[in-house]
């Protein structure tokens, strides 16, 4: 397939640049993979919509302050870190810039306590860098640095908390697991008065997920890999919801692939397991696992439109997404909700 198979055409005002409040007054829009009829409502009356026991899969990971503004030691030179990977409890995987100015060896300042000394260039351009540091790593990281928001936010976001799900716990994403973003804990009552149970895997999103897809022919493209964790509880209440004839509905398009992942690789069934994932999902895809899906509104001829095209269908997914054009709804991170059941 091709990548242009997936433009359409979004007013810049639709991208919304600040979450709304509270959280679960973002809209929704309802989906039915069998069918072609479309509904609108408001995130708080998801429980509406789903059955006794369904159970949906949740990611928690937490995004953290993950870009540094600092200056060369030896030359006072302004530079930027953006953390990928943790490799060691001190070594990293960093984007830096600018590049050029900082060869193995360049040593970095940010703030009292906290510095870094570029280790190794790596073959794609970014660096391996060695923190040195007093105290804990993650709260100088809350003291000295930003959270990495996508290109298209432009304005700033003054609560860093709206970037992470009520239910954020594992430290580690360097963007949010959007879909999460509606939560909150009133959504959660209605939902466990419904019958609608919630089980949790970790998947930490890498800022690959905003990488464009280039290739022409979408089946040349790569994916990045990200790290994720499926607990055992987690599996049994997958199984026990199957069991019951549930639906096993994935929040959002990490834990899809999440899922989906391990399910490739064990014959369809979901176990316990720490690994990682560069699975890439576009239509002509077997689901193995998932039975609904709850996702934002995603960039045209980007990896999630394709991953939501495979689920949905391509041409009843670019539908609904001029749907959502016509009835003004808010697209990308900040932006509304869909249910596809």
């Amino acid at each position: 397939m091709k990548k242009s198979d997936f433009y359409y055409d979004l007013p810049q005002e639709l991208i919304a640049q600040t979450p709304v409040e509270p959280r679960d007054t973002s809209r929704l829009m309802i989906l039915n993979r069998q069918g072609d009829d479309v509904k609108l409502d408001k995130f708080y009356n998801l429980s509406e919509y789903l059955k006794k026991d369904d159970l949906l899969v949740i990611n928690d990971s937490k995004v953290f302050p993950a870009r540094l503004l600092g200056e060369k030691k030896s030359t006072g030179v302004k530079v930027e870190f953006l953390l990928l990977e943790q490799k060691t409890a001190d070594t990293w995987e960093v984007i830096v810039h600018p590049g050029r100015r900082l060869p193995e060896g360049t040593q970095v300042y940010f703030g009292e306590g906290l510095m870094a000394e570029v280790v190794k260039r790596l073959d794609d351009g970014n660096r391996l860098v060695k923190f040195s540091y007093e105290g804990n790593f993650f709260d100088l990281l809350d003291k000295y640095g930003q959270i990495p928001l996508p290109h298209y936010i432009t304005e700033e976001l003054k609560d860093k908390s709206r970037y992470n799900t009520i239910y954020s716990n594992e430290i580690g994403s360097a963007a949010a697991p959007t879909a999460g973003l509606h939560f909150t804990d009133n959504v959660f009552r209605s939902l466990e008065n419904k019958g609608v149970e919630t089980a949790k895997i970790t998947l930490h999103v890498g800022l690959g997920t905003f990488r464009p897809v280039k290739e022409h022919d979408i089946e040349k493209h790569k994916m990045h890999k990200e790290h994720f964790t499926i607990p055992q509880e987690t599996v049994d209440k997958i199984n026990n919801c199957k069991q019951k004839g549930g639906r096993v509905i994935a929040v959002g398009t990490t834990s899809c692939r999440t899922l989906e992942s391990v399910a490739c690789k064990n014959e369809g069934k979901i176990i316990a397991t720490s690994d990682s994932t560069d699975i890439f999902i576009y239509p002509g895809y077997d689901f193995k696992l998932i039975d609904g899906l709850i996702t934002n509104f995603h960039l045209p001829e980007s990896t999630l439109i394709m991953l939501v095209s495979a689920f949905l269908g391509r041409e009843k997914t670019l539908r609904a997404y001029q749907r959502a054009i016509d009835e003004k709804m808010r697209f990308f991170s900040f932006g509304d909700s869909t249910l596809i059941l």
